[in-house]
């Protein structure tokens, strides 16, 4: 009986820890700098791909975003980041501080992996992949159907996910592609860790939502366009896969206002 005890504490402490542990924020400062990359101490806390911003203090009361950083690689000592703009709060009647990265700036790397967007066929694997990773908080995938129909965007791509992200404050995607999951890096579509999920059910497009309404497309939008096959469409926006199932422009079925009919008239002479 205490042998069984024991085994189900072991089991749910690794539950625990697998949804805990890869999306902890890990805090730091700058130990080296130059115009496009810094230099950090490394740790188990974080992956290669994970992003993170560099926040500088002006005075006791006065800190700031100054830059977004991606981890390019890492070595067990040290960390080598590549610094990008901070897009996620940019206000266009602002000026940008000016202000680069220096020594001793304060580094977080899995800022704001505790929310994320989830991309599933269907509620049997929504229910499954939040409840397993309850730690999380997920933005409802209606809210992001919702600005897909706004948009006329029924075939999202890498920067209308990232705009979701910045507009939900969200920097992890979560894709379920032929029973794997994907935890993926909003800013810079990095995949950071990958699971088994059981995907059954019906398949809904472009993804799981509670949204009635067929998300319409834009005749003047070329971009625009119905997904052929969800696994397809999401492992190619991922690279997982270099053939693109469908067709018409970027692996999207295009619809026509007007039937397109063959022209059985003689020509012309």
């Amino acid at each position: 009986m205490n042998k069984l005890f024991l085994v189900m504490c072991l089991f749910l402490f690794g539950s625990f820890a697998e949804a805990q542990s890869f999306f902890k924020e890990f805090k730091t400062t700058v130990l080296e700098s130059n115009e496009n990359q810094i230099v950090i101490t490394d740790s188990s806390e974080f992956v290669v791909g994970a992003s993170g911003i560099v926040t500088h203090k002006f005075d006791a009361t006065h800190t700031t975003i100054i830059a977004r950083v991606d981890v390019i690689s890492k070595n067990g000592t040290k960390a080598v980041l590549n610094v990008a703009k901070f897009e996620m709060l940019i206000q266009g009647a602002f000026p940008d501080s000016g202000v680069k990265p220096a020594v001793g700036d304060e580094v977080t790397i899995n800022y704001l992996y505790d929310r994320a967007l989830i991309i599933v066929p269907n509620q049997d694997v929504y229910k499954e992949v939040t409840k397993r990773f309850n730690t999380i908080t997920w933005v409802h995938p209606d809210i992001v159907a919702a600005y897909l129909a706004k948009i006329y965007r029924p075939n999202p791509d890498k920067t209308i996910f990232q705009q979701a992200c910045y507009q939900n404050a969200a920097s992890i995607i979560f894709f379920d592609i032929e029973n794997k999951g994907f935890f993926v890096d909003c800013h810079n579509f990095h995949i950071l860790q990958s699971i088994d999920v059981k995907s059954t059910g019906e398949t809904m497009l472009p993804f799981y939502s509670r949204i009635n309404k067929e998300i319409d497309s834009s005749w003047f939008n070329w971009s625009s366009g119905v997904i052929a096959e969800y696994d397809n469409y999401y492992a190619y926006l991922l690279g997982q896969t270099n053939t693109l199932k469908g067709a018409g422009i970027d692996g999207i079925l295009l619809k026509l206002p007007f039937d397109v009919v063959e022209r059985k008239d003689t020509l012309w002479k």
